[in-house]
């Protein structure tokens, strides 16, 4: 059996941490609970984190600085996903945080059953990914070539066999960069949440089917039996061609 997955819970309130901790752990969670930055360097010293419950305000050191010290370390500490829990309506504070490099944030007050579902959801992405899974390793080519259709890296638009141009949303773009990265590999919702967005996505976004859909529609490709980006049924997308790197980008 697979040891829990750890979750290391920051906040000077004694009974919101207690809260937390008692209904992770009877979701099979493993706990840990610190009141400040000075505790939560001393657990991250000692335990492996899978994920940090981080509340904003507290005295001292607030949870924006901590995340942002987390994210610059330059350790293994770095990649630990973190759960932001903000005030209600502070937009300033949450947009702050995701800039911070927070992966989610959390209002309060809020029910310890959707905390547990943005945890569940943090963790299944941040795993999606292999380690040497990038977003576009063909960077440096001026055009992707596919069947009868070029990528222009640069302009950031499609042109098909006859030289027309289409144009390409910024989202349409990077979903398409993406599956012209990994010709032929089968890519899952969340390993394209990950690859297209990062720790901008909503952890809920149920976006994904919507921009392969429209993507197909740029690509003249049947939806009902798609011929360059397939379905591949409880798996996820694979673009079903392969692709040419041509040129090199100034």
């Amino acid at each position: 059996m697979s040891n829990p997955d750890h979750i290391l819970i920051v906040d000077d309130d004694r009974d919101i941490r207690t809260l937390l901790a008692d209904y992770l752990e009877k979701q099979g969670l493993r706990c840990t609970t610190a009141t400040d930055g000075r505790e939560m360097r001393a657990v991250l010293e000692s335990h492996r984190i899978d994920l940090i419950v981080l509340d904003i305000m507290m005295p001292g050191e607030d949870g924006l600085t901590l995340c942002r010290n987390l994210r610059a370390s330059g350790d293994n500490k770095a990649n630990i996903p973190v759960l932001m829990l903000t005030a209600r309506g502070e937009d300033m504070d949450r947009i702050i945080g995701l800039e911070m490099g927070a992966d989610d944030y959390l209002p309060k007050p809020f029910v310890p059953r959707e905390l547990y579902a943005r945890v569940r959801a943090i963790l299944r992405r941040a795993r999606a990914l292999p380690p040497n899974m990038s977003a576009a390793p063909n960077t440096h080519a001026r055009e992707l070539h596919f069947t009868n259709w070029r990528l222009d890296t640069i302009a950031r638009h499609l042109i098909d066999r006859d030289g027309t141009i289409v144009a390409l949303s910024g989202a349409e773009f990077r979903m398409l960069n993406v599956f012209l990265a990994h010709p032929q590999r089968i890519l899952s919702r969340d390993q394209l949440m990950e690859l297209t967005q990062g720790r901008e996505a909503d952890v809920f976004d149920r976006s994904i089917d919507l921009l392969i859909s429209r993507l197909r529609q740029r690509l003249n490709d049947n939806a009902r039996e798609p011929a360059i980006i397939k379905t591949v049924r409880n798996e996820g997308y694979v673009l079903a061609c392969e692709v040419t790197p041509v040129g090199v980008a100034p």
